[in-house]
């Protein structure tokens, strides 16, 4: 058997599949046009590989190994497929010489041959990544809690296109979203994991940001994992809890569970970057090339995430497999079975 959830009843709103990728585009350009307008960013090109030992990839939870190949013309000098851009859009931004206030952003594609394959998870990873130029004074809490409220935004306003131009598809995300420290919530139901505990306050509010991932919580672990050279995850904030990033979740009609379409926060400045380091055992990574920049002040303050662009299209197409809106690669159990389901993939 496949890791794969069917829902009971399922069929294909758009009833064919030129409808479908008719609507993905649809979807694509309407978002990334009102991210680009609610956050200020120009559109740039984007790596999808980088040289091996720069620290330039992204750790993700530090476990997940890059696809790694040798460059024949210059030396077999090794290099990766890229996880994200965390780290790249600050150095771009920095190259760039981009004021506070403006920023980037970019159509990231990426190989992640470690994930689990199931509903929402793909080999081949599709998202906007993108980052702001900030003050030192814009890294508080209330300025991250302004920009989720802007992309959010940019993702009610891609709904109501959809809706104008499918009217079966009815909105369903609440006019506001929700915010909560992962400490709260493990206060709330400490009997529950991690994922259970979101699925529970998602199905309540219908849109969550959950603050502080990556810090390890009372409880002794972590809500989820976090790189730790990226978002600040350990600073103090004004809510007297640690941590000045999150994830964006909505609940899914189609999955029935909490659904998470981006992860984002304020970036380390010198001294997270240090307390994080510690923290992780990986001082060693001081003498990259991007940590070493960083530490001696030569890159801005920044504020970035990425978007995922198949999920955001499941979520608002109402998919039930990420399968349906891109292609990649699937066992044959897990295609058979979809198939049987009605889900079909391409």
């Amino acid at each position: 058997m496949s890791n794969v959830y069917k829902p009971a009843g399922y069929h294909n709103l758009l009833h064919t599949e030129e409808n479908t990728e008719k609507a993905i585009k649809l979807v694509k350009d309407m978002f990334q046009t009102n991210l680009a307008a609610q956050l200020s960013l120009l559109r740039v090109t984007a790596p999808m590989v980088v040289l091996k030992g720069t620290g330039l990839n992204d750790d993700l939870n530090g476990v997940e190994r890059p696809v790694t190949f040798p460059i024949k013309d210059m030396s077999d000098s090794p290099a990766e497929v890229v996880h994200s851009l965390a780290k790249w859009k600050r150095m771009k931004l920095g190259q760039l010489g981009v004021e506070p206030g403006r920023g980037l952003y970019t159509d990231m594609n990426a190989l992640r041959p470690d994930e689990e394959l199931d509903n929402i998870h793909s080999i081949y990873v599709d998202q906007w990544d993108w980052e702001r130029v900030i003050t030192r004074e814009e890294r508080t809490l209330e300025f991250l809690k302004k920009m989720v409220r802007r992309i959010y935004e940019a993702v009610k306003v891609t709904e109501n296109l959809i809706y104008v131009e499918f009217p079966q598809i009815t909105p369903i995300l609440p006019e506001e979203i929700y915010f909560v420290h992962a400490e709260e919530l493990a206060a709330r139901w400490p009997e529950l994991s991690a994922k259970e505990r979101e699925n529970k306050i998602v199905k309540e509010y219908g849109a969550v940001f959950i603050i502080g991932i990556g810090s390890v919580l009372s409880t002794g672990e972590a809500h989820d994992g976090r790189a730790a050279d990226y978002d600040d995850w350990s600073t103090p904030n004004s809510d007297g809890y640690v941590g000045l990033n999150g994830d964006i979740l909505v609940w899914n009609p189609v999955l029935e569970r909490a659904f998470e379409i981006s992860s984002m926060g304020i970036r380390v400045d010198e001294q997270a970057l240090e307390r994080q380091l510690a923290e992780r055992g990986q001082e060693w990574k001081r003498d990259l090339l991007f940590h070493k920049m960083l530490l001696e002040g030569k890159l801005p303050y920044t504020i970035g995430g990425g978007i995922g662009q198949s999920r955001l299209c499941m979520l608002l197409l109402r998919k039930a497999h990420i399968g349906e809106i891109q292609c990649s690669i699937w066992p044959d159990a897990m295609r058979e079975e979809c198939e049987k389901a009605g889900i079909h993939l391409v």
